[in-house]
Order: structure tokens, then sequence, then C-alpha cells
């Protein structure tokens, strides 16, 4: 079994999980060693215990990898396991980033450069119109537009990136042997044409509302900051938002309608500290060291090397403390007032 394989297999056994992994590679060095242990060997490790030991040995077992690999190649499905060099560097600076992810269209360098674009599926023709309008002028900056491909405020941030020739990603909430919602077949074709489709899910996994919520960090993980443009307050868009601020993005919403249903989540979010945005100049002047990388208005986009963009804004704090000058763990924890986890994840971090 090659190492890919052993990922894979691995990725569609339920209940394995990205920290499950960094943990059996730690304990083993490979994914395909993994295989070869016995039953009391991965019960001791931490956070594996019985079930997820079961799994590993004897429901992986069950997994046909084989046919998965048939089925990408026959629908021109890449799939990028974690170890790959082609696999998004802002995802690998997750916490929980996927196992493997499945891709139909091309990734580009230049995608590091991106937004995200997000709102309820139920909406205004207020809240359709400004979602294009910011992802067309956004992606004529050279933004590349990431949304979810769901119905209203995702399918307009789409189309707005694809009518000025721009970059979009989809991630779905479903495997990419379906087209969810089933109207925006004709979209899903064009996505892949100025971008991509991508999910974390097996090829045939359906719909299902659980997928959402986790499909949804992806969203926020591979953008440089969300932009919500229309919620209510029940809406998975909030969601998002809340994944984005964990990862240290930036979040940014578009006022609305006091009196308006859909506009109480982004007002929610504008009272809570997000930056309030009214047109893309809000946007490309919080994202200062992307400012720079930008063409004037107008103009079409040229962008910098995108790798002098990964730094997010917990990273900045913890960068901007690190010098020719020791300093001690603990100075930089109370001076950025972040988690320990986090601290000692960026300091280590081979960007430094």
């Amino acid at each position: 079994m090659t190492e890919f394989e052993a990922i894979l297999r691995l990725h569609m056994t339920k209940g394995i999980g990205a920290r499950t992994y960094q943990t059996l590679v730690e304990r083993f060095g490979s994914i395909a060693g993994v295989f070869q242990a016995v039953k009391p060997e991965l019960e001791k490790l931490p956070g594996i215990g019985g079930k997820i030991a079961n799994a590993i040995l004897e429901e992986s077992q069950r997994v046909d990898i084989h046919q998965e690999i048939d089925l990408a190649e026959k629908n021109n499905i890449k799939i990028i396991p974690y170890t790959s060099a082609d696999y998004p560097q802002h995802l690998k600076n997750l916490y929980d980033p996927p196992l493997v992810l499945y891709v139909k269209g091309n990734l580009l360098e230049t995608d590091l450069i991106a937004l995200a674009i997000v709102g309820s599926r139920r909406c205004t023709y207020y809240g359709l119109s400004q979602a294009e309008r910011f992802a067309r002028q956004l992606a004529q900056k050279g933004f590349c537009i990431i949304s979810g491909m769901a119905r209203g405020i995702d399918t307009a941030a789409h189309k707005g990136a694809i009518s000025s020739n721009g970059r979009t990603i989809a991630v779905l909430g479903c495997g990419l042997g379906t087209v969810y919602p089933k109207e925006n077949t004709v979209l899903s074709e064009n996505i892949i044409q100025h971008g991509a489709l991508i999910s974390e899910f097996p090829i045939n996994t359906p719909p299902d509302y659980r997928n959402f919520p986790p499909r949804n960090r992806i969203i926020s993980g591979l953008s440089l900051g969300v932009l919500v443009i229309e919620s209510t307050l029940k809406s998975g868009s909030l969601i998002t938002a809340q994944w984005a601020l964990e990862q240290g993005k930036e979040v940014f919403a578009l006022p609305g309608n006091v009196d308006s249903l859909y506009s109480q989540g982004t007002n929610k979010l504008i009272k809570e500290g997000a930056k309030l945005t009214e047109d893309i100049t809000d946007i490309i002047q919080e994202l200062g060291h992307v400012a720079d990388s930008l063409c004037p208005a107008g103009e079409d986009a040229a962008l910098n090397d995108p790798r002098d963009l990964l730094l997010n804004s917990h990273e900045k704090k913890v960068f901007s403390l690190l010098s020719s000058t020791p300093i001690y763990i603990d100075e930089i924890i109370q001076s950025t007032k972040l988690p320990n986890i986090y601290c000692f994840k960026y300091i280590n971090d081979p960007r430094n």
C-alpha cells in the first residue's frame, strides 16, 4: 500500500480526522505503517482508544479506495492529500485541516489572495446585487472569490467573479459526484472553467446538513477574510464568520435595513466588531498587507508573490515580537493575549 492509498483509506474511514492523523504519523512515521500496528499499540496513543483503533484496523479494510480512485479519474477529479505540495497552504495552517481534498478544476498560487463572500440562501434583491457587485469588483482587483455554491448570496458571488473573468472557488458540502443545488449545474461548470470545485467528502457523498458547518471552515480557511452580505440570525454564514475569527481572519459585514430579517445577522456582526463594509476600499484598506499587491482601480489584476501574504492576524501579532533579540514564550503570550497553543504553533512555523 502506498502512502497516498493509506491516507485515502484513513480519510474515508469514519471518525478519523486531522488530529488523529497527526498522532499516528508522530508515532509510526507514516500512515502506511499504521495499518501494520496491533490494536493494543493503537489504544495506548493519546486520543485514540478502542473505538478509533477498531475503525483503523477493521472498518478501514471495508473501504474501497480503488473504486474511489477510478471514480476520480473518470470524472477528472484530483485527489490531493495533506502531504502533497499541491495542497493549499492556507488550509495547512488550520487546527484541523482535511486529510484529503477533492478538486475539480485548477488551483493556482494566486488563489492565495482570496476573499470569501457568503450569506443567506433566502435573501433580498439588494443582497444579490451587492454580492455580485463586491465579487465582480474584487475579482477585477485580483482576489479569488471563495463561496459555497448555495442558493442566494453564494450563487451571486460566484457569478459576479465569473462575469469579470476572475477566479472563483466553490467549497461543497457533498461529494463532487453531486451538483447541489441541481439548478446550479451550469454554474458549477463555469466555476470549473474559472477556478475549482472543492470538497473534503468522498465523491459519492450526498448533501447532508451535518456536512455544512465543517465545509464552512474550509471556506474561511482558504480566504484572507470573510464578507457576509446578508444573514438571518440562524444563517450558516454566521458559522463561517465564527470560523474566520477562530482562524485569525478578518470579518467584514454589509450594513442592512434594521427592519429586515435578512440584515439581523450582519448588523449583529458589526455590533460585535466586524468591519462595516460599504465598498471594496474598506476591505482592501483592512487587508493592508494585500493592498500593495493589488493593481489600481480600473486596471487588470497584477499580483506580487502571494507567498508573502500568508500571515493571518494572529501570526502577525506573534511574528512582530520576534527578532534577533531573544524573547521568552511567556512574554509573547502576555503581549499577544493569544492562547498558549497558538503561540507555540506560530513560533515553530517554518516561515519564521
